[in-house]
């Protein structure tokens, strides 16, 4: 009986022209494996495909659930946002299919695992770690990287083997989605100069076309966790999916961004992510409410640490239980609800409400509810501004700073030339 190898196939142009591929090349029987994580594809019709281009079994995997509660939802607990832009949709699916990938093969007796990875993108960095991680002896094969095919090469090669592809030269991009987001490269898009063209879109409506009137949604949030919209408590996949459509529909979630690549190169990318874009934006506003400054303050250099580490395949990490044991704290009050307004490729937070909040109107107000201590501010103010006032005496104004030509930070003189001066007695001098 000849090896076998578990593809993890999407349907699309690089994996279609794998299973072929590898035939040839390794002489291998090739199963494919299939998960679904809410891409919106046709599944039956891919398991089909798959076997019609030669697999000797074809596995569909429903995810969905695991993805969102395993994946998604702790990365939006911790503010995963790689470089402020893109909320990580294709990465936080990387380390779930690397996993199901070894699953599957155990199951199958496979001595290698394949996928679709290019040799200078992230995707090859985050599955190939995993598996390493995970199971150290199972090879890995990546046609992709190996072949060095252009994409016109691959769809030349398609079509002379037969292979039904869903690209045509006319519209070469490269597409991956799952729930969270979608993420669409190649093409035109590769000059960042370009502005995507509209048919790159397909979540999101051009914001010039959304609808004249706002839209508003009220997100209820358990420990960060949204678990309701709109007053109606539903599970993690249906509220994004919900969410994505009324976002979508408001042409919220489009990212256009120039990022840094694991491998060292700059990428543009086009994404559509309406609900991730909605979500973090309103948990973000319920840990303004619900966590202290430094609680706050601390949780933006884990989240920069997490987001990275998501993006570069670290998931399966000894690192990562550890931002995780700080997030799941960090998060235990992070309840309550956040509307949001949606209107023409905008979300604005305009409404707060949280049994936990730290807000205190009795303290903020300047009406007569006013219960701060005003005098209390007198004796912080001398002891806040002592050390600054007192290297100032000793440092900085002075003959030493002057000799030493130093950039002292004084405040400049008044040019009395220029004051216009309006006295109540014209006959005093001024």
């Amino acid at each position: 009986m000849r090896n076998r190898v578990v593809l993890a196939y999407s349907g699309g142009l690089d994996t279609s022209v794998s299973i072929r591929w590898i035939q040839e090349k390794y002489d291998m029987d090739v199963i494919t494996l299939t998960i679904d994580l809410g891409q919106g594809r046709e599944l039956e019709e891919i398991k089909h495909k798959a076997v019609t281009i030669g697999a000797i079994k074809a596995i569909v995997y429903d995810a969905k659930e695991m993805f969102v509660n395993h994946y998604v939802f702790p990365a939006l607990q911790g503010g995963a946002i790689y470089e402020g832009e893109y909320p990580l949709a294709t990465a936080l699916g990387r380390p779930l299919i690397a996993g199901l990938l070894v699953d599957i093969a155990r199951d199958e007796g496979a001595a290698a695992v394949a996928h679709g990875c290019t040799g200078k993108g992230n995707d090859q960095v985050r599955i190939d770690v995993a598996v390493k991680i995970l199971a150290p002896r199972l090879q890995v094969i990546a046609p992709v990287r190996e072949w060095r095919m252009t994409r016109d090469e691959e769809i030349k090669y398609a079509m002379a083997n037969d292979i039904p592809i869903p690209v045509t030269q006319a519209k070469p991009y490269s597409v991956d989605q799952n729930l969270w987001g979608r993420s669409i490269e190649a093409g035109v898009l590769e000059d960042p100069a370009v502005e995507p063209p509209e048919d790159v879109y397909e979540w999101t409506v051009a914001p010039d076309r959304a609808p004249a009137a706002p839209q508003y949604v009220d997100i209820r949030f358990e420990s960060g966790i949204p678990v309701a919209l709109d007053g109606a408590e539903m599970e993690g996949v249906e509220l994004i999916e919900r969410l994505n459509q009324i976002a979508g529909q408001h042409g919220v979630g489009r990212i256009d961004h120039v990022e840094n690549r694991l491998v060292g190169i700059k990428s543009r990318e086009i994404y559509e992510a309406p609900a991730a874009t909605v979500l973090h934006k309103a948990h973000q506003a319920l840990e303004d409410l619900t966590l202290s400054k430094q609680q706050a303050r601390f949780k933006t250099t884990v989240s920069r640490e997490y987001a990275d580490l998501i993006y570069n395949g670290l998931w399966f990490t000894s690192l990562h239980q550890d931002l995780r044991a700080f997030i799941a704290s960090n998060q235990m009050h992070v309840t309550g609800t956040i509307r949001m307004k949606l209107w023409k490729g905008n979300c604005f937070v305009v409404g707060r409400t949280s049994p936990k909040s730290l807000y205190s109107f009795a303290l903020a107000t300047y009406d007569s509810g006013d219960q701060f201590d005003h005098n209390a501010s007198v004796g912080f103010i001398t002891v806040h501004g002592l050390a600054a006032q007192t290297q100032a005496q000793a440092q900085l104004i002075g003959p030493a700073a002057a000799a030493k030509e130093l950039p002292v930070v004084v405040p400049p003189r008044v040019d009395r030339d220029a004051l216009e001066v309006e006295s109540a007695d014209e006959g005093d001098d001024a």
